[in-house]
């Protein structure tokens, strides 16, 4: 039996709790570099804080996928896990800047990374079961579409997530300098807004969404549904595993191809979350390095009042930066699908991931101390004319991560069998992680070692991490799969 379509607003539903839980992400992104070094981290060793997320994600999605292949109740097969990730999720948001409350019985420092890690432990519990559901509920003509629409509402969550510092700074008055060992106003209201949507958006696709029973799902998706019952039997963990590992290695070979792609891609994005903040800081507001180094500051005593502000100023534009590039990403979303109708879906996603290594590389080039008065339609800022700039290569960054988003997992779809989709999916994050991690473990490394802590250049390196992605998407060879293979 045929698939039915879905409306645009069917889809837009389905996928709107992707909007709360890009406002998280993009919180994480923008502000976890600035709450772990005012809780004391130094600036070579955030890479490392920063290995929690890709660790959880490696952990949590391909158990949580393959969780899902086998769950159906009354509350369906995919909403479940995204509910109660959200609620987790948005519990960790709240206590994440409020670490330095527990300084008496444990270091903050300490504190903020194993809610880090539990918050983003969340977030893959909710996110992934979001892809596995589009691609449930969606039929192969309107692949395209779905995955177009849940690029469109990630990054108008982003957006709202990027730039809540900002507002809350500059329109509401809040204070956006930290002192040793605590957290900005600004950033602690952030997240208390950001949890709060966050969940808010999440039950609104668990009400509006209804999945598939096993028998419609298998008369669309052409399974046999006593295969698929089998499947949801009870086995020992042992056999689970072996299972396991005999779906992971016999993944359709165009998943390994583009694991190539994904590694430069995220090797790239990792750098930029983890840097950006004390990049744009140095390279325009002026902010020595040494003021990045927790035992120089308490030597000093703690950073000048003048100091504070400038790195604050610094963070909350790198909030309106990071709107930028998201909102870009929105646009080029609008138009990615029909592009990669015409053009086929290599020759975007190669072209998108060249813009974004274009626009890291160019950094260098916007470095003017002048300060100048922009008028953000909520409100005026003096900035240095340097930092205005920056918006040109967030162009770049935008389209890219606007396929980032995408273009793999359209691709992708196409070759996975129906029965299989949520596990292929989580051992396809392993693509997603592993350059995370790996970026992790050196980037610290070498902005210490080889750039003396001049972050601006380990951004360069992302952008050069990036073009080499572009190259290697011309070696994925795309196929498609009936729906029932197995």
């Amino acid at each position: 039996m045929k698939q039915p379509q879905l409306s645009f607003w069917q889809i837009w539903n389905l996928s709107f709790g992707f909007l709360g839980v890009q406002i998280g992400f993009a919180l994480q992104n923008g502000n976890v570099s600035r709450i772990l070094s005012d809780l004391g981290a130094d600036l070579s060793s955030l890479s490392l804080f920063w290995l929690a997320a890709p660790i959880m994600g490696l952990l949590v999605q391909p158990i949580v996928g393959a969780a899902s292949d086998r769950t159906w109740n009354r509350f369906g097969r995919r909403i479940p896990f995204m509910l109660g990730g959200a609620v987790v999720a948005a519990g960790a948001m709240v206590l994440l800047p409020n670490s330095s409350m527990v300084v008496a019985f444990i270091p903050p420092m300490l504190f903020g990374l194993v809610i880090f890690a539990i918050k983003d432990a969340a977030f893959n519990v909710t996110f992934q079961p979001f892809r596995s559901l589009v691609s449930d509920m969606v039929p192969a003509e309107q692949r395209n579409l779905g995955f177009s629409v849940q690029t469109l509402l990630i990054n108008i969550g982003a957006v709202f997530g990027s730039i809540l510092p900002f507002v809350l700074t500059n329109v509401i008055g809040l204070d956006n300098a930290s002192q040793t060992g605590q957290v900005a106003d600004s950033v602690i209201w952030s997240f208390y807004i950001g949890a709060t949507v966050l969940l808010g958006s999440v039950l609104w696709t668990a009400f509006r969404t209804r999945e598939y029973n096993p028998e419609q799902y298998c008369q669309y998706k052409g399974l046999d549904l006593e295969k698929l019952q089998q499947q949801r039997e009870k086995t020992s963990f042992a056999e689970k595993m072996k299972s396991f590992w005999a779906t992971m290695l016999s993944m359709p070979g165009i998943m390994k191809q583009l694991a190539l792609v994904q590694f430069f891609s995220w090797f790239a994005l990792f750098i930029m979350w983890t840097y950006f903040p004390a990049a744009v800081a140095q390279n325009n507001w002026g902010v020595a390095v040494h003021w990045f180094d927790p035992v120089y500051i308490q030597q000093m005593g703690g950073v000048p009042a003048e100091i504070a502000a400038a790195k604050g100023a610094a963070g909350d534009w790198v909030g309106i930066l990071y709107a930028g590039y998201s909102l870009f990403a929105v646009f080029f979303a609008m138009v990615m699908a029909k592009l990669a109708n015409v053009f086929g879906r290599k020759l975007v996603y190669s072209f998108a991931l060249a813009c974004g290594g274009v626009g890291y590389l160019s950094f260098v080039l916007f470095n003017d101390p002048t300060l100048t008065q922009v008028d953000l339609l909520i409100t005026e800022v003096t900035i240095p004319q340097g930092a205005l700039s920056l918006m040109i290569p967030m162009i770049g960054i935008g389209i890219a991560w606007a396929a980032i988003l995408a273009m793999p997992y359209a691709i992708l779809a196409g070759a996975l069998p129906a029965n299989k989709t949520g596990v292929y999916m989580g051992i396809f994050n392993f693509t997603i992680a592993a350059p995370q991690i790996v970026s992790g473990l050196l980037a610290g490394w070498i902005l210490g070692s080889v750039f003396k802590n001049e972050a601006l250049y380990i951004v360069m390196l992302a952008g050069a991490a990036m073009i080499l992605g572009a190259l290697s998407v011309w070696l994925v060879k795309e196929q498609e799969t009936t729906e029932a293979q197995q």
